[in-house]
């Protein structure tokens, strides 16, 4: 029984070193230096909360705060819509469907890489590939980048284009739901519309929500795709609150600061998943439950 309880730890031993030297000696690292003045070079002083205080007056924090919020609120439901619509269409069984579900994943691994955020770029760019075919249709090019709406949107929609993962995981969903609860409810005369309202959705709710969580916490760390289309601009309408930690641990070199932001954002998503997750049991429905509530 010992040797193999030995031979277990040392199976696991490569996990557990990756575990506490990339993840939990920088989680911990980052906390003591949100209380010091680091600058990367000299020596960590304390100051105590003068980091989080100084953020109560900081403008640039409550812009890249709320420019974050209105990111995440104007993705996700965008995204997860578009996802659970592509999914439905796929789980038709189609000829070449398998093809299909194939190139509508391919986004979703390519979409997070600086080639693509690059490429996408010059798509929305003023002489780009989006201008020259509206062009054609006589529609004046359009400044996708330089206006601040208009490039809040462009960032939005390459976070949209990524919608392999959620798909893929919604088109599982999907196929495990009964056919017989279709069958009875065509017996009743049930429209197609109530059928996806009435059976598919509730049946899909944990999956909603498990698509929900991780797409939010993913859209709250953003950084590719802000960084390399707009870089923050213009007028910081794509300044997301990841670009602010960046620009003030590794170009302003205030790693101090910088830390004491990157707990904020932990602090605000671990809330605002806390808060999802004491609402799922109002919407949520499992199959063991009764009347459709989590408890």
């Amino acid at each position: 029984m010992y040797e193999n309880r030995k031979l277990g730890l040392a199976y696991i031993s490569p996990y557990i070193i990756g575990l506490v030297v990339f993840t939990a000696f920088p989680f911990i690292s980052s906390l003591i230096i949100s209380f010091t003045d680091y600058d990367l070079i000299s020596t960590p002083s304390f100051v105590g909360v003068d980091n989080y205080a100084y953020m109560l007056g900081d403008e640039t924090f409550y812009k890249s705060l709320g420019v974050t919020f209105a990111y995440v609120f104007l993705t996700i439901p965008l995204k997860l819509a578009f996802a659970l619509f592509i999914a439905f269409v796929l789980n038709f069984k189609l000829r070449g469907i398998k093809f299909f579900r194939t190139a509508y994943y391919i986004p979703s691994i390519l979409g997070s890489s600086v080639a693509i955020a690059v490429l996408w770029r010059a798509i929305f760019s003023l002489d780009g590939l989006l201008n020259t075919f509206i062009g054609y249709l006589g529609i004046p090019p359009v400044a996708w980048l330089g206006e601040p709406h208009f490039a809040m949107l462009s960032v939005t929609l390459l976070r949209v284009w990524q919608f392999g993962s959620a798909m893929v995981i919604f088109l599982a969903a999907l196929q495990s739901v009964p056919q017989s609860q279709y069958e009875a409810a065509m017996i009743d005369g049930a429209s197609k519309w109530h059928m996806f309202t009435k059976i598919t959705i509730p049946l899909i709710t944990p999956v909603i929500f498990f698509n929900f969580i991780m797409q939010t916490t993913q859209a709250f760390q953003e950084f590719t795709a802000p960084y390399v289309i707009t870089a923050g601009g213009p007028a910081k309408s794509t300044y997301l609150f990841s670009l602010y930690i960046y620009e003030t641990a590794f170009k302003y070199f205030d790693m101090g600061y910088g830390s004491a932001l990157a707990w904020v954002l932990f602090i605000i998503v671990a809330i605002f998943t806390s808060i999802s997750f004491k609402s799922s049991k109002y919407w949520v429905f499992y199959s063991g439950d009764k009347g459709g509530k989590n408890d």
